[in-house]
């Protein structure tokens, strides 16, 4: 059993992404218990962000910051003032990462926000969002596909003696997507339903990319309603969620994938407030085995422990604990 973070960190400035990439380094870098990755620190601004550090890597597709988000403004090739001033924010915090952690030699996991998200958020340069035009929201997966492929071999190159690279596809708006709960730019209506067939083959193109360049791909979803069997049939080798919220449906889709040697990352450490202690997670993760009829020692080694989403609202010292204690958890769990 293994032990990760979700991605995000509190803080607004360079030095708070140093102290959380410590953190992750120093708390999950150690063995082969934790699994470390990429932080991100949305504090800095909308560059930082989600929906920004992902659209500074699409080099195919031009996109600038209004007041109500990102919207693309072409296809030049020319990225932005904002995507270059995101870019640049990520390629100081790889430099960072570079620093610190280029002699790392197990798994490491680093975060991108996936293409029906983005649809969801991005607009299109005539107003609206992506997810309102076909021609527009393939178009965007297709250049996300791409971009993902040179992210991950820029990391690669980064991190070369790294036993393993997974790929995060930040996936929270698939649900609402799948349901037609997206609403329009006057807020009156809805978007309509994208089907899961044309849902999957953009997750594909995405979860492809990352296969050919050497990456593990695990699509996190901490929403209700995650569904599983489509991630799975997209191509991914893992699903990250909430067990919060899932139902039984969901918990049973969650035990099948389990069973079918899929990894099944359970978010299972709150992100705020006051956090319990390792011997309640350690009894909530073997209640939640029990409950779809699984044993902890078959499917342990695909199972992975971490915090129920990000920790950006959390306090810092909230955040270092969240850290150690998902890596707590999976080393008691693994003994």
């Amino acid at each position: 059993m293994r032990a990760t973070g979700i991605g995000s960190f509190p803080g607004d400035t360079q030095r708070e992404f140093d102290e959380a990439l410590a953190v992750v380094l120093g708390t999950l870098g150690a063995d082969d218990i934790g699994l470390p990755h990429l932080p991100e620190v949305p504090g800095r601004g909308a560059i930082a962000g989600m929906t920004g550090r992902t659209i500074g890597l699409v080099a195919e597709l031009d996109a600038d910051l209004q007041p109500s988000g990102w919207r693309l403004t072409g296809t030049s090739g020319s990225p932005t003032l904002d995507q270059r001033r995101a870019r640049s924010l990520l390629s100081q915090d790889l430099d960072t990462l570079e620093e610190r952690a280029s002699t790392h030699e197990g798994a490491f996991k680093v975060q991108v926000t996936g293409p029906w998200t983005l649809a969801a958020t991005v607009e299109r340069p005539r107003g609206d969002k992506l997810l309102a035009d076909h021609g527009a929201r393939r178009e965007l997966a297709q250049a996300l596909a791409v971009a993902v492929g040179e992210h991950l071999a820029d990391v690669r190159r980064r991190l070369p003696k790294a036993s393993e690279l997974v790929l995060q596809l930040d996936e929270p708006a698939l649900p609402a997507v799948l349901a037609a709960k997206i609403p329009t730019a006057s807020g009156f209506g809805r978007h309509r339903t994208i089907h899961p067939p044309e849902a999957s083959e953009a997750l594909g193109w995405v979860l492809a990319a990352a296969a050919g360049a050497g990456a593990t791909s695990w699509v996190h979803c901490c929403a209700d309603d995650v569904p599983i069997e489509l991630i799975r049939g997209a191509g991914a080798g893992g699903v990250m969620l909430d067990v919060g919220l899932l139902d039984a449906s969901a918990n049973d889709a969650a035990a099948e994938a389990l069973e079918a040697g899929t990894t099944i990352a359970l978010g299972v450490v709150p992100t705020s407030g006051e956090l319990p202690g390792d011997a309640a997670v350690v009894e909530r993760v073997l209640r939640w085995l029990d409950m779809i009829g699984l044993d902890p020692e078959v499917v342990g080694e695909r199972l992975v422990v971490t915090p129920a989403c990000g920790l950006a609202g959390a306090t810092p010292a909230t955040a270092r604990r969240a850290t150690e204690l998902v890596r707590s958890v999976a080393r008691s769990l693994s003994g």
